[in-house]
């Protein structure tokens, strides 16, 4: 199993070095290009960790690394997390046309009380006192990472996207959520397969086979 959590949030403009956007780069590609490079030796499930702030992502093709317009990084961080979702649903979509019996799914943790939420990369007395409110109001660590094992172990379908139960889930019990409309895009998700190949150089295993 693969369960793919590493991710940065909202930071100041930054790159990774490979040039990369730091956001899409961490959040996206990086996980793109582990998850195809290690897919061979995966035997039962990817999960890939996204955020509702996919809702308010798009996928800028034209500049998916910030490099022309300036730079926002609540709309870059969306993006990236839209693209987690896209990402899941085209690996699912590539899996069961090869006959592999590995599933992909996604799943978020609501709002959780981690460094994460603590230390999102801005300043000023607002956003620190803006931080303090949310992790007040935020599930523990703990409870936060619940959809994530629930995507990893329970019996369920591939393009599965699991998150808190609770209201606008924030919080609450894990169990299968909704996506937005720009997250179920099949076109788009093959279009970002395709460029996250170009970026990355690597791509879906040709002899993944079906006893992977």
């Amino acid at each position: 199993m693969l369960i793919n959590n590493a991710g940065v949030m909202i930071p100041p403009l930054s790159r990774t070095a490979d040039g990369f956007e730091l956001q899409f780069g961490t959040n996206h590609l990086g996980h793109f290009a582990l998850t195809n490079l290690l897919l061979p030796r995966v035997r039962d499930r990817v999960v890939t960790v996204s955020s509702t702030g996919h809702r308010v992502g798009s996928i800028d093709f034209d500049d998916l690394n910030w490099e022309r317009k300036p730079y926002r990084a609540m709309p870059a961080y969306a993006q990236s997390k839209l693209a987690n979702l896209l990402f899941t649903s085209e690996l699912q979509r590539r899996l069961t046309g090869v006959g592999s019996p590995v599933i992909a799914t996604a799943a978020h943790p609501g709002m959780a009380a981690t460094n994460l939420l603590r230390s999102s990369g801005r300043r000023g007395l607002l956003h620190r006192a803006q931080e303090a409110v949310a992790c007040l109001f935020a599930q523990s660590d703990d409870d936060g990472a619940l959809p994530t094992l629930y995507a990893a172990v329970a019996d369920l379908p591939g393009d599965s996207y699991a998150g808190p139960g609770g209201f606008m889930q924030g919080r609450g019990a894990p169990e299968l959520v909704d996506r937005a409309s720009n997250a179920r895009d099949a076109e788009v998700a093959r279009r970002l397969w395709r460029v996250s190949e170009e970026l990355t150089g690597v791509a879906f295993p040709t002899a993944l086979s079906r006893s992977a």
